[in-house]
C-alpha cells in the first residue's frame, strides 16, 4: 500500500485533519514531573515567579512569616537579598531580574494581617514602590514589573477586586465575576486566567476559570476537580494547575491539569501531594513547583513538569513514519485490547434509578430511590462529593450534559420537569411536552440532547422522541420499537438506543439516530433492560448491567454495527447510575440480589501505537 500526498489530503477531507510524515514516532500525549533542586529553606505560602530555569521563590512561612528571597537557575536555589516587610501568601509576578511582590499577610512591625504592601525586585535587592488600594492575601497573580494584575484575594473575606499595576501605581479595573482568594493564575496583564479558589466551604467556587481580555473576565471552562491553594504556570491559551485541596474539603492532592485555550485536561500528577507552593513556568510544557507543605510539614523539595519535544499523539491519530532506505510505515494511536472493569470510589448512599451526566473523571449524578431523592453528587475520578439539590426530588430520570452544565428530565410518577445544573445549582426550565419515566442514560449535552422511550402515562413502553434546543422540548421522530428501561449513549445529532423491556418481555433491540430518523441495526447478544451505557456516537460504545431477568454483570461493545461481549462488570447489577465513553466509563449504585449498592466500577481501554500498513 503506498502512503502519498493524495491520499493524506483525501484523509483530511473525511477527517478533517492531514496525515503528518515524519521521521520519529510522536510521543502519546504525557507529560510529568522530575525531582529538581531543593530549596535553601523550607517553608510554606511563599510565592514565585519567572520561568521553570530562571524563578525566584519569595517569602513564606515556617513558623514565622519570612522575607528569604531564592533564585532558581534551572538547577539549583540560591539565596540572595530578602524582603523589606516579610510575609507570606503575597501576589508576585516578574521575572528573575524585574519582579514584584505584593500583599499577603504581614506581622509586626507591619500590621498583623492582610497587606497592601508591594515591593519590586531590580536582580539585586527590594525597594518599596506604590501600595495596592485594597489590602489582601491569596489572590491571583501575572503580568510585568511595568503590568501587572492582581485579581481576587481574601480580606476578611473573598474579594473580586482586581487591580492593574502601570509601574507606578494601581488601579481597579474590571473585577472578577466570582469572588474568591488563593486562586491559580497565569497569562499576562492583558491576556490571563483565574482557575479555582475559596477558601471552603465556598464549593461553588472551586472549579470557576475566567478568562481577561484587558477589560473584563469571562467565564470560561471548568476544573475538572476544584479546590484552593493551588500551583499555576503558563500562559492564557497555554496553561497548568496543580497541587492544592480538593474541594469539598478532602484533603491535600497531586493532581495535575493541563488547559489548552478552552478546557481542562487532567494529566499526571505531581510525586506527592503539596499545596502552598512557589510556582513559575512559561506554558503548559514548562513549569516549576517549589516548596509548601505536604500533610504535617514544610519542605524545601522542587518539581518540574516538562512535556517531550517531540510531537504528541492522542485516541485515533495517524501518522506516516519515514526512514531512509526503508518503507514507509502507517501508523496509528489505538485502543488496545478488551478492557477491563476496576473498583472506584464509594457512592455516599445505596440507591438505584440514579440519573447522570459528565464523564467518568467528572460525573454528575442525581436523584435516585429510595428514599425519593433530590441529592445531586459529584465524582472527581477518585471520590463522591456533595453538589446542589434538584429542585424536585425524583427517580428515574433522563441526563445529558457535563458536570457543570448537567441536563435532566422526566422522572418517575410521570414528570415532564426539566431542570439545568451550572456546577453549584439546579434551576427549572420548559418542561417535556410528554411526561415520561424510566429513563436513566445520557444522550447530548445542556443545549442539545434527545429523549426517546421510557412510559408516559398513557403508554407503558413509548416511542416518542423529544429533541432539546438549549430552551425548549420539541417532538421528533418515533423509536420504531417503543419500550421502557432502555439503554442509550451519545449526542442529540449521533446517537443509540438498545435494549429495554415491553410486556411480555425484554428486549435487544438496537436503533441509531442520525438527527432526523432511527433505524434499526444489530441486535444485543443479550435482551436486557434498565442497563447502562457508554458513548460518544452511535459507532462506539458499550451497554453493561441491566436485568436480563436478574441481575446481568454483561458487558458488551458496539463497533457500529454489531455488539461483541467484552470484560464484565465485577457484579452484576441494574437500574444502575452510569455514563462515559466505550474508552472509559463509570456505572455506580442500583440494584444488586436482595438489595441495592453504593459501589462504583471504573471502565478503561488502555492505548497503543499501532501499525496499520506498510508501502
Amino acid at each position: 500500500m503506498t502512503y502519498g500526498s493524495g491520499n493524506s489530503g483525501d484523509y483530511k477531507k473525511l477527517k478533517g485533519q492531514m496525515i503528518q510524515v515524519t521521521d520519529t514516532d510522536p510521543v502519546v500525549y504525557a507529560g510529568s514531573w522530575a525531582t529538581g533542586g531543593s530549596l535553601n529553606n523550607a517553608r510554606q505560602q511563599l510565592t514565585g515567579t519567572g520561568i521553570q530555569t530562571a524563578a525566584l521563590a519569595i517569602g513564606g512561612y515556617d513558623g514565622s512569616n519570612r522575607g528569604y528571597t531564592e533564585n532558581y537557575n534551572g538547577s539549583s536555589w540560591t539565596e540572595v537579598a530578602d524582603l523589606n516587610t516579610v510575609r507570606r501568601n503575597s501576589g508576585s509576578s516578574g521575572t528573575t531580574t524585574a519582579a514584584l511582590a505584593f500583599g499577603g499577610f504581614t506581622t509586626p512591625p507591619a500590621s498583623n494581617g492582610p497587606s497592601e504592601l508591594n515591593e519590586q525586585w531590580d536582580g539585586s535587592s527590594w525597594t518599596e514602590v506604590g501600595d495596592l488600594n485594597t489590602e489582601r492575601f491569596g489572590m491571583g497573580s501575572v503580568g510585568t514589573t511595568t503590568a501587572t494584575l492582581a485579581s481576587g484575594g481574601i480580606t476578611t473575606a473573598q474579594v473580586a477586586v482586581n487591580e492593574s499595576w502601570n509601574g507606578s501605581a494601581w488601579t481597579e479595573v474590571g473585577d472578577l465575576n466570582t469572588a474568591r482568594g488563593l486562586l491559580g493564575s497565569m497569562g499576562t496583564a492583558t491576556a490571563g486566567l483565574v482557575a479555582g479558589g475559596g477558601p471552603a466551604p465556598a464549593v461553588s467556587n472551586a472549579g470557576v476559570t475566567e478568562s481577561w481580555n484587558g477589560s473584563a473576565w469571562t467565564e470560561v471552562g471548568d476544573l475538572n476537580v476544584g479546590g484552593e491553594t493551588l500551583g499555576s504556570s503558563g500562559t492564557q491559551t497555554s496553561g497548568l494547575v496543580f497541587g492544592g485541596v480538593i474541594f469539598p474539603p478532602a484533603g491535600l492532592t497531586a493532581k495535575t491539569e493541563s488547559w489548552d485555550g478552552s478546557s481542562w485536561t487532567e494529566v499526571s500528577d505531581l510525586a506527592a501531594v503539596r499545596q502552598y507552593g512557589a510556582r513559575a513556568g512559561a506554558s503548559n510544557t514548562s513549569a516549576l513547583y517549589a516548596g509548601g507543605n505536604t500533610p504535617g510539614d514544610s519542605v524545601a523539595t522542587t518539581e518540574e513538569w516538562s512535556f517531550p519535544s517531540t510531537p504528541a499523539v492522542q485516541e485515533g491519530q495517524l501518522w506516516i513514519k519515514t526512514a531512509t532506505g526503508v518503507s514507509s510505515v502507517m501508523k496509528g494511536h489505538q485502543a488496545q485490547g478488551t478492557g477491563a472493569w476496576a473498583s472506584g470510589g464509594t457512592f455516599p448512599r445505596s440507591n438505584s434509578g440514579i440519573g447522570a451526566a459528565g464523564t467518568q473523571t467528572a460525573t454528575l449524578a442525581f436523584g435516585g430511590e429510595p428514599p425519593t431523592t433530590a441529592d445531586t453528587q459529584e465524582y472527581n475520578g477518585s471520590s463522591w462529593s456533595e453538589g446542589g439539590d434538584m429542585n424536585v426530588a425524583a427517580y428515574y430520570r433522563f441526563g445529558a450534559g457535563t458536570q457543570t452544565a448537567g441536563l435532566a428530565a422526566g422522572g418517575n410518577a410521570f414528570l415532564d420537569n426539566t431542570e439545568t445544573y451550572n456546577g453549584s445549582s439546579w434551576s427549572e426550565v420548559n418542561e417535556l411536552n410528554t411526561a415520561k419515566s424510566y429513563a436513566i442514560y445520557c444522550n447530548g449535552t445542556q443545549t442539545a440532547a434527545i429523549f426517546a422511550g421510557g412510559d408516559d402515562a398513557a403508554t407503558v413502553g413509548s416511542a416518542l422522541s423529544e429533541i432539546w434546543d438549549g430552551s425548549s422540548w420539541t417532538e421528533g421522530a418515533d423509536l420504531n420499537t417503543a419500550r421502557e428501561g432502555i439503554g442509550g449513549f451519545g449526542i442529540s445529532t449521533s446517537a443509540l438506543v438498545f435494549g429495554g423491556t415491553l410486556p411480555p418481555g425484554r428486549k435487544n433491540e438496537t436503533e441509531s439516530w442520525d438527527g432526523t430518523a432511527w433505524t434499526e441495526v444489530g441486535d444485543l447478544n443479550d435482551s436486557r433492560s434498565f442497563l447502562g451505557g457508554g458513548g460518544s456516537n452511535n459507532s462506539l460504545g458499550i451497554a453493561f448491567g441491566g436485568d436480563a431477568p436478574g441481575f446481568s454483570a454483561k458487558n458488551e461493545s458496539w463497533n457500529g454495527s454489531s455488539w461483541t461481549e467484552v470484560g464484565d462488570l465485577s457484579t452484576g447489577r441494574t437500574h444502575l447510575g452510569n455514563t462515559g465513553t466505550a474508552i472509559n466509563s463509570i456505572a455506580f449504585s442500583g440494584s444488586v440480589s436482595g438489595s441495592n449498592t453504593n459501589a462504583t466500577e471504573e471502565w478503561n481501554i488502555p492505548f497503543t501505537t499501532k501499525t496499520i500498513g506498510t508501502d
